[in-house]
C-alpha cells in the first residue's frame, strides 16, 4: 500500500511538471520591445502615462519624444497628479491659495517651458540599458559608486545598478535600476532622492524607457522648486473646453 501511494504521488508530480512546463511554454518571455516611438508607448500606455504624454505635448516636445534617441526615466501620472494637489493637500495649490494665487485648474494653465525644464530632469543623452550602468550599493557607496549623469537640464543624477543577495552571498541575486536625485551638485554626496526603478529596458523605436517605482517623490524632486517656478512664472488662461 505504501509502495502504491509513493507510485501515485510520483506520478501526480510529474503531471504536475508536465503542465507547468506547457504554461511556461505558453506563456513565452517577455518582450521588451515596443513596435512604436516613446511618445505612442506613452500614449498607449494609459495607464499609469496617460497624463505623462499630455505634459510632453504642452511642453512642446512632441518631436522629441517621437524621434530622438535618449534615456528616459519615466514618472507616472501619479507624480503630477500629487504635485499638484489640492488646496487641502501637499502640493502645488496647497501653496499657491496660502500665497494669495490662483490655483491651477487645468494643466495647460502652467508654462511649457516648466513643464520642459521638469520633463528634462528624467531625460539622459544617449540609449542606456540596464547592462550599461555600473554598480551601486547605497550603504557602501565608496566602493560601488554608481555614476553621475548630467540630464538634459544639466542637472546632475547618480544611476546604477543594485545588485540583491541571494543565499546568502552578496551581490549575486536580482538586480535593478537605482536613479537618485542629487539636489545640490556641489555637495554630491548629500541628500540623494533615490527610487527604484519598476521595469526597466522597454525599448520603443526611438530611446529606453525605465519606468520608476512609486516612491511619494514630487515631479522633479523638489515640490518648493516647482512651487517657485510657478509662483514666479504666473498661470495662462486656460485653453482647454
Amino acid at each position: 500500500m505504501k509502495k502504491l501511494i509513493m507510485i501515485c504521488a510520483a506520478f501526480l508530480l510529474v503531471l504536475s511538471a508536465c503542465k507547468r512546463d506547457e504554461y511556461y511554454i505558453d506563456g513565452g518571455k517577455a518582450n521588451p520591445d515596443y513596435q512604436g516611438n516613446m511618445l505612442q508607448y506613452l500614449q498607449a500606455k494609459k495607464v499609469p502615462f496617460d497624463t505623462v504624454a499630455q505634459i510632453v505635448k504642452l511642453a512642446g516636445m512632441e518631436k522629441q519624444f517621437s524621434s530622438e534617441d535618449f534615456t528616459f526615466f519615466a514618472f507616472d501620472d501619479d507624480v503630477i497628479k500629487r504635485t499638484i494637489g489640492t488646496v487641502r493637500t501637499n502640493g502645488l495649490n496647497n501653496l499657491l491659495f496660502y500665497s494669495g494665487k490662483d490655483t491651477v485648474k487645468t494643466l495647460d494653465q502652467i508654462s511649457p517651458l516648466i513643464w520642459k525644464k521638469y520633463l528634462q530632469r528624467y531625460m539622459f543623452k544617449g540609449v542606456n540599458r540596464l547592462k550599461d550602468y555600473t554598480q551601486i550599493d547605497l550603504g557602501l557607496r565608496s566602493i560601488y559608486p554608481g555614476a553621475l549623469y548630467y540630464d538634459y537640464n544639466n542637472t546632475v543624477s547618480n544611476i546604477g545598478v543594485s545588485f540583491g543577495d541571494a543565499n546568502g552571498i552578496r551581490y549575486i541575486g536580482y538586480r535593478n535600476l537605482v536613479f537618485s536625485y542629487i539636489p545640490d551638485i556641489s555637495k554630491p554626496n548629500d541628500n540623494w532622492i533615490s527610487v527604484n526603478i519598476a521595469s526597466s529596458d522597454i525599448k520603443p523605436t526611438n530611446g529606453v524607457v525605465h519606468s520608476l517605482a512609486y516612491s511619494g517623490a514630487y515631479l522633479g524632486f523638489s515640490l518648493y522648486e516647482f512651487f517657485n517656478d510657478v509662483y514666479t512664472t504666473g498661470l495662462t488662461q486656460s485653453t482647454s473646453k
